[in-house]
Parts: structure tokens; sequence; C-alpha cells
């Protein structure tokens, strides 16, 4: 039977903060520019969760988007927004919040609970501005 794959968006708000705390201020400005500023600052970003499998034949889904979006709103919507990432985060905490690591930590609250939905993860991407955004394949 061919392998589908299928998309559901979510988005989220947050605050981080790009630096390293062992560094002074002006090495963190230095590697991480606006984005080490000591107030922090947001972004609006865009979740994209794909998933692949089997079309099951009763339904014609690969998964329940509902459940599926059920699913991304408990464990990561729920947790990241309107918060600061650095600090309000369990799973991002100790963690750089760079983009690809925000990614790699979804990827991580999302793999096994999306087995049980009858469905296997392929992608996370997000999007942190109109023009950045991160691809992870869990590679």
């Amino acid at each position: 039977m061919p392998i589908t794959h299928i998309t559901r968006r979510e988005r989220f708000s947050a605050a981080h903060k790009l630096a390293k705390e062992e560094w002074s201020d002006e090495q963190n400005m230095e590697v991480f520019g606006k984005c080490s500023n000591p107030n922090w600052h947001g972004h609006n970003y865009q979740l994209f969760v794909t998933v692949k499998g089997e079309t099951e034949p009763s339904t014609g889904f690969v998964v329940d988007l509902s459940a599926l979006g059920d699913l991304i709103k408990e464990r990561v919507i729920s947790k990241m927004d309107h918060k600061n990432l650095n600090l309000d985060v369990d799973f991002m905490k100790g963690k750089m919040t760079s983009t690809e690591n925000i990614a790699i930590a979804i990827w991580d609250q999302l793999y096994e609970p999306i087995k049980s939905l009858g469905a296997e993860l392929h992608k996370i991407m997000l999007q942190e501005t109109e023009n950045n955004y991160v691809e992870y394949y869990g590679e």
C-alpha cells in the first residue's frame, strides 16, 4: 500500500534569547547579534508537523488530523505559547533556544506519541520568521 504524507500546522508566540551565560554581553552580541538582547525578543512561530503512513481504507486517512492537532497542542503548544522558551519550557531547559534546537526538541516531544495515532513522524518544520525556517527529519 502506498505511503502518504500529511501535515498539520499549529502556531505559537514565544520569547527567547540567544546567549551563553559564560560569555560576556559583548561576546554574545558579537556572535548572536540582536538575538542576544538581555531583555529578550519574540517570534510568532509556525509549526508544521508532517506524518506519514498508509491510508486507512475505511476512512481514507493516514491519521485523524483532529487527534494529531490535539496531541501537538498538548505536548508542544500549551507548553510554548506565550512563554519564555529559555525559562518556562521544561523540555528546553539548559538548551540554546536556536530554531534548530527548538525543532529537535519538538521532534522529541512528538515522535513516540504520534505512533499511538497509527502514523510515523516524518518532519518538523519550524518557521521563525517569514525568511527563516528549519526542517528536521530526526536524523
